[in-house]
């Protein structure tokens, strides 16, 4: 319930009514600011403080006409105020309210993208110590490599993670300003030490400069930063693609009761949720490709931003919010089938040590390239007739006549071979805590 909430808080953040009503805000500080220096009656701020509203319906109307949405709004918030009128929007331009409520918008978004992303990150720290140590098969290129355990991949998703939260926390203090600067941002009718007198009314810094809008490099880090962080999540979800594969099945996303896989093949149970996401994330990076135009403005500014913005912030924050839902509820209850995950890794017959046993050959100082040649003999033979590879090396005369059977046996260790993974765990041990 906690997540469909925050799905349907977006939504409002979002949608028309709390637009404008954030353009009312801004509106009602500036206006306090113009009382503050002198420039408005008490009586008159007391009357539109407690007046001003505006009605969707009218607004709608009036735009019919006037084609310019501000306008509308101004309108209509004139038709409720009544006497006061010219103390409203005084000295200002129309994107002086658009771009600071929208940097109010995004913030709010922010937010609860924050909170769910910190939320999915202590899911992965806690998933990462419960499969610590199981051992799985390592592949690099899709092939078979060396052992890992499971909860390597976690702590790896976990530090992503982390990387990607930290991207969305600087991008959050970069979009939270404002700018009441005017037509071409020089402050001709509306003093500079008013802007920040009324943008701290709104938890705004403002712009150290700005033009008639606040730069749209800042709008690019916001989509840029969950952009990267539903990236981190896809390549998660495409792991668990892989690995749910019929011919590996080591993992498997919850399949409920009563869910149906295929309309025609009742045995399907497909990882749907792992690819919605990838194709969900395909959306947003197609809206960094947007905000990145977006940046690309004639003078002082010219409108091509200002309609694909209207759909790719409410659609980039609706699309990363869904994604965190729905990668914590699969990390949350997904099959593990630790049986499948021990035959995988016994499939390649031992090969994977095939790298200690190199190193121990260099060690005698045989030759690298040499050692190679020895080693991959054994290793190819192994692969390619199914024969256990640790066999073929303890009966390989040349190998046997450099090293003996007890240093071989003692390269095929297991302990040795995932000795690091307990140290990486203890640099994460005080995070699992907190």
């Amino acid at each position: 319930m906690i997540e469909r909430y925050e799905i349907e808080e977006i939504s409002k953040i979002w949608n028309r009514e709390n637009k404008y009503r954030k353009w009312l805000e801004v509106e009602l500080a500036i206006v306090e600011t113009w009382y503050e220096f002198g420039k408005i009656p008490k009586a008159s701020l007391e009357n539109i403080k407690k007046k001003a509203n505006f009605n969707i319906k009218r607004i709608n109307e009036i735009e019919k006409k006037v084609k310019h949405d501000v306008i509308a709004f101004l309108t209509s918030i004139e038709e409720y105020v009544g006497k006061d009128p010219a103390y409203i929007h005084m000295g200002i331009t129309s994107y002086d309210i658009v771009d600071t409520a929208l940097s109010m918008l995004i913030d709010e978004s922010l937010k609860i993208i924050i909170n769910k992303a910190n939320r999915f990150k202590n899911i992965l720290i806690q998933e990462a110590f419960k499969y610590k140590d199981l051992q799985s098969i390592g592949r690099t290129h899709g092939i078979h490599a060396e052992p890992v355990t499971f909860g390597i991949k976690y702590l790896i998703w976990y530090e992503e993670i982390k990387r990607n939260i930290n991207r969305l926390v600087n991008a959050k203090e970069i979009i939270s300003v404002g700018k009441i600067s005017g037509s071409v941002g020089t402050y001709i009718h509306f003093p500079t030490e008013g802007e920040e007198i009324a943008l701290k009314k709104l938890n705004l810094k403002p712009c150290k400069v700005s033009s008639q809008i606040i730069q749209r490099d800042r709008h690019m880090q916001v989509i840029y930063a969950i952009a990267s962080i539903v990236s981190g999540i896809e390549k998660i979800a495409i792991e668990i693609r892989h690995l749910q594969r019929t011919e590996v099945l080591e993992v498997e996303e919850p399949f409920t009761k009563g869910q149906k896989g295929s309309s025609s093949m009742p045995h399907k149970k497909n990882p749907v949720k792992c690819e919605r996401i990838s194709g969900l994330a395909r959306l947003l990076r197609g809206n960094l490709s947007i905000a990145f135009e977006n940046n690309l403005l004639w003078h002082e500014r010219d409108i091509s931003h200002s309609s694909s913005e209207r759909i790719i912030f409410p659609d980039s924050f609706h699309i990363t919010a869904f994604i965190l839902n729905e990668i914590s509820y699969v990390i949350e209850n997904i099959n593990i089938y630790p049986e499948n995950i021990k035959k995988n890794l016994d499939m390649t017959n031992e090969v994977y040590y095939s790298q200690k046993v190199l190193t121990l050959l260099v060690n005698k100082k045989i030759p690298r390239q040499k050692a190679y040649e020895l080693v991959q003999k054994n290793a190819l033979e192994s692969w390619t007739k199914k024969k256990n590879f640790r066999n073929l090396i303890l009966k390989d005369k040349e190998i046997n006549s450099i090293c003996t059977k007890s240093e071989l046996n003692k390269a095929f260790s297991e302990k040795d071979l995932l000795a690091g993974i307990n140290k990486i765990f203890k640099k994460f041990e005080y995070e699992k805590k907190s």
